[in-house]
C-alpha cells in the first residue's frame, strides 16, 4: 500500500465497492431468475396437471358410455370405443403419473386397478350389477384425483413462497453484508487518505504559526508522502532561514548597541562639563544629542525585544489555567498604573478552566492593558473579559479612551506603528507592543483584531480551546 499513490488509491477504492455492489447486484439478478424459472415451472406443471385431470375426466365419462351401451346393446362396435377410450385414459393417467405429483400416485394405482378390473369384467361378461360399481369407484377416484391436484397445486404454490421468502432473506443478507463491505471499504480508503491529509494540514499550519521545531511525518499514498518530504524540507528552510535572520538581527542589534553605548558616555561627560564648561548653544545641542541617543537605544531594545518574542512564540507550553484568575493577575500587576489614572480595572470571566500557555497569554493581555491605561480619561474604566463558546476563548479589553483613527486600523499591528491620535497623558512607546501581541496570538492559533465601537478602542482575541 505504500507504494500506492493517491490516484491509485481512490481508484482501487472505487474499485472494490463496485466489485462489492456489482457482485451483490449479480447475485440478485441470478436469484430473480431462478425464482422466475421456477415459478414458470410450477405454473406449467399446475396448468398440465389441471388439464390431464380434467380430460382423464372427461375420457372417463366416454368410458362409462361406452360401457353401458355395450352392457345393453351387446354391440361389438361400443366395445371397440371402450377398449379406445380406456387405453386413452391410461395414457392420460401414465402422463400424470411422469409428473411426479406424489399424493396422487395412490390414486393413480387405484384408478389403474379399476379400469383393469372394468375391462376384464366385460371381457368375462360379469352382470351389469357388478360393473356398475366399477364405474361409479372410476367416477369417485376422479374426484378425489380433482381434489388432490388442488391440494398439491395449493402446496407447490406454499413451498414456492417460503423458498421465495427463504431467498429473500438470504438476498437482504447478502445485499446488507455487501453494504457493509463497501462502508468498510470507503471508510478505510477515507482513513488511509485523509489521514495523511490531516497531517500535511496540521504542519502547514505549524509553519504559518513559525514552529520549525517538529519534522513533518505524513504516511499514507506515496505521492502524498512525498509531498510530506517536500514540505519537512521546506520546514528545515525556513528554519534555517528565521535563524539566520534572528542571527543577523541580533548581530546588528549588538553592533549598533557598543557605539552607541559609547556615544551615550561621551553626551553625558559634555553635559556633565568634563572637559570644559559649555555656552547655553553647546549646552542645548548635548541636548538634543543626548535625546535622539536616548530614543534610538530605545528602537533597539524594541528591536530586541520584538525578536525575543518571535523566537519565544515558538515555544508553546500548554496547560490547564482558569482565565478569571489569569485576567485578575493581570489587574493586579498593573495597579500601581491603573491607580495613577484613577482608573477601575473590571474583571469578567467565567469559573472555567481552559488549555491556553497562560505565560504568553499573560504577556498579550498586559500589553492590550497597558495601551488602554495609557490612553484611557482619568477617573475611566478599563474592562477585561472572557468568555467560552464554539470550542473558542474570547478574551476583549474595552476602554473609554479616544480610540483608533480609522487610517491606523489597517497598520496598528505592524511594527513600531504609533496611533495618530495622543493618549491623554505622556507616555514613552516604540511601536511594537501589539506586534507581539499579534505574534503570540498566531503562535497560539488564535487571532487578534478591533472590533468597531463608537468611542474607545475594543480589542478581541480569540484562542481555540483545543490545543
Amino acid at each position: 500500500m505504500n507504494r500506492i499513490s493517491f490516484r491509485q488509491g481512490m481508484l482501487l477504492g472505487f474499485a472494490l465497492i463496485v466489485l462489492l455492489l456489482g457482485g451483490a447486484a449479480v447475485q440478485s439478478w441470478l436469484v430473480v431468475e431462478q425464482l422466475v424459472e421456477q415459478s414458470r415451472r410450477g405454473s406449467e406443471q399446475a396448468i398440465q396437471l389441471t388439464a390431464a385431470i380434467q380430460e382423464l375426466g372427461e375420457r372417463t365419462v366416454d368410458i362409462e358410455r361406452s360401457a353401458r351401451q355395450y352392457l345393453v346393446l351387446d354391440n361389438p362396435v361400443f366395445r371397440q370405443r371402450f377398449d379406445e377410450h380406456l387405453t386413452q385414459s391410461l395414457a392420460v393417467v401414465d402422463r400424470l403419473d411422469g409428473m411426479a405429483a406424489e399424493p396422487l400416485l395412490p390414486l393413480l394405482g387405484g384408478w389403474r386397478m379399476v379400469a383393469e378390473a372394468l375391462r376384464s369384467g366385460l371381457e368375462q361378461n360379469i352382470p351389469q350389477a357388478e360393473i356398475i360399481p366399477l364405474l361409479a369407484r372410476m367416477a369417485e377416484l376422479n374426484d378425489l384425483l380433482k381434489q388432490g391436484g388442488q391440494r398439491w397445486i395449493e402446496a407447490q404454490n406454499r413451498k414456492s413462497l417460503d423458498e421465495l421468502e427463504v431467498n429473500r432473506l438470504r438476498l437482504g443478507g447478502r445485499i446488507g453484508l455487501a453494504l457493509l463491505g463497501a462502508l468498510l471499504v470507503a471508510l478505510a480508503i477515507g482513513w488511509w487518505l485523509v489521514r495523511p491529509v490531516r497531517h500535511l494540514e496540521q504542519a502547514i499550519i505549524r509553519l504559518g504559526a513559525s514552529r520549525f521545531d517538529e519534522a513533518v511525518k505524513v504516511g499514507g499514498p506515496a505521492d502524498l508522502r512525498q509531498l510530506g518530504k517536500r514540505l519537512d524540507w521546506l520546514r528545515q528552510r525556513l528554519a534555517e532561514l528565521e535563524s539566520d535572520r534572528e542571527r543577523a538581527l541580533r548581530h546588528v542589534s549588538h553592533e549598533l548597541k557598543t557605539p552607541l553605548t559609547a556615544l551615550k558616555e561621551g553626551i553625558s561627560l559634555l553635559r556633565e562639563e568634563v572637559p570644559g564648561p559649555l555656552a547655553s548653544g553647546q549646552r542645548e545641542v548635548v541636548e538634543i544629542l543626548q535625546h535622539n541617543v536616548r530614543g534610538l537605544q530605545e528602537q533597539i531594545e524594541s528591536l530586541l525585544t520584538l525578536n525575543a518574542a518571535a523566537f519565544e512564540a515558538r515555544r508553546l507550553q500548554i496547560a490547564p489555567v482558569r482565565p478569571r484568575k489569569l485576567l485578575a493577575s493581570v489587574a493586579q500587576r498593573r495597579e500601581l498604573h491603573s491607580q495613577s489614572r484613577q482608573l477601575n480595572i473590571v474583571v469578567e470571566a467565567p469559573e472555567e478552566q481552559a488549555m491556553l500557555d497562560a505565560e504568553k497569554m499573560t504577556v498579550v493581555l498586559d500589553n492590550l492593558l497597558s495601551n488602554a491605561i495609557d490612553f484611557s480619561p482619568e477617573g475611566g474604566e478599563v474592562r477585561l473579559v472572557a468568555s467560552h463558546a464554539e470550542g473558542l476563548w474570547r478574551f476583549e479589553c474595552i476602554d473609554q479612551g479616544p480610540g483608533i483613527a480609522d487610517e491606523d486600523r489597517q497598520r496598528i499591528f505592524d511594527p513600531f506603528v504609533q496611533g495618530q491620535r495622543e493618549a491623554p497623558a505622556p507616555r514613552q512607546g516604540s511601536g511594537v507592543g501589539l506586534s507581539i501581541v499579534r505574534e503570540l496570538v498566531r503562535a497560539m492559533g488564535g487571532a487578534v483584531y478591533l472590533l468597531p465601537q463608537a468611542a474607545g478602542a475594543h480589542f478581541c482575541v480569540e484562542i481555540p480551546d483545543e490545543q
